[in-house]
């Protein structure tokens, strides 16, 4: 596919939204790597413009530079932003938020602290199946509030150790939420698995399946890494 083409596919996807103006954001494409510049007015905006993007067919990568420009009307205090956080983040994780902290700057927000990783089964949020359901809840808790120009998540996820008899029980369960997930093509990837570790390979058409398909095996409990060789073909 041209990169003229893809380029074009992008905004057009861009556009599809209703609730967000693309005319603030600029598209351009180097062989198939997009970079989006520009400016929206929320970061809610900014996050979907790059999800948006990594959808369409042919985008390889996608560098996200656009620079979110609040409203006055959304502009607060960063100490009112850091209350709303944390108020959030103890709504969908009452538990662990205790072992989270913030740090608000300029409205941005940076996560920090250590958690322990759950296994929580298949948590969809936002197209994405993942493994450390911690970690993105607490970022898609704060992403939403008013007055958040960026986050930056350094939440750590201490993962379990695994015993080399559940091998063949994570390499089973990543194949069986391949067949599960709409967005993967399960004939497409083969998997290895080498202890904790799995390696993914094969072909896709898009970033977005690449990434899916990553997600997907994270998301098998007692995997520790994911190493990603899988090939973007258009």
């Amino acid at each position: 596919m041209a990169y003229r083409g893809i380029e074009q596919l992008v905004k057009d996807k861009l556009r599809r939204r209703s609730d967000r103006d693309p005319a603030g954001i600029v598209v351009a494409v180097s062989k198939g790597a997009v970079v989006l510049t520009g400016f929206v007015r929320s970061y809610v905006d900014k996050c979907e413009a790059e999800a948006d993007a990594k959808q369409v067919a042919g985008v390889a990568a996608v560098t996200n530079e656009i620079e979110v420009r609040l409203p006055s009307a959304d502009r607060r205090l960063d100490s009112e932003i850091a209350l709303d956080a944390s108020t959030a983040i103890k709504a969908q994780l009452p538990v662990s938020c205790a072992k989270i902290t913030i740090v608000v700057t300029n409205g941005w927000v940076t996560l920090g602290g250590e958690v322990e990783w759950q296994s929580l089964g298949w948590v969809i949020l936002e197209r994405q199946i993942e493994l450390e359901y911690q970690r993105l809840t607490a970022e898609l808790a704060v992403r939403p509030l008013k007055g958040v120009r960026g986050i930056s998540n350094e939440i750590q996820v201490v993962r379990p150790l695994i015993q080399p008899s559940d091998v063949k029980r994570i390499k089973q369960r990543i194949q069986d939420a391949f067949r599960h997930s709409a967005e993967v093509d399960a004939n497409c990837i083969t998997i290895e698995a080498n202890g904790s570790e799995v390696i993914l390979k094969g072909i896709v058409s898009s970033r977005f399946e690449r990434e899916e398909a990553e997600r997907v095996a994270w998301s098998a409990p007692g995997v520790t890494n994911v190493e990603d060789r899988i090939v973007i073909s258009p």
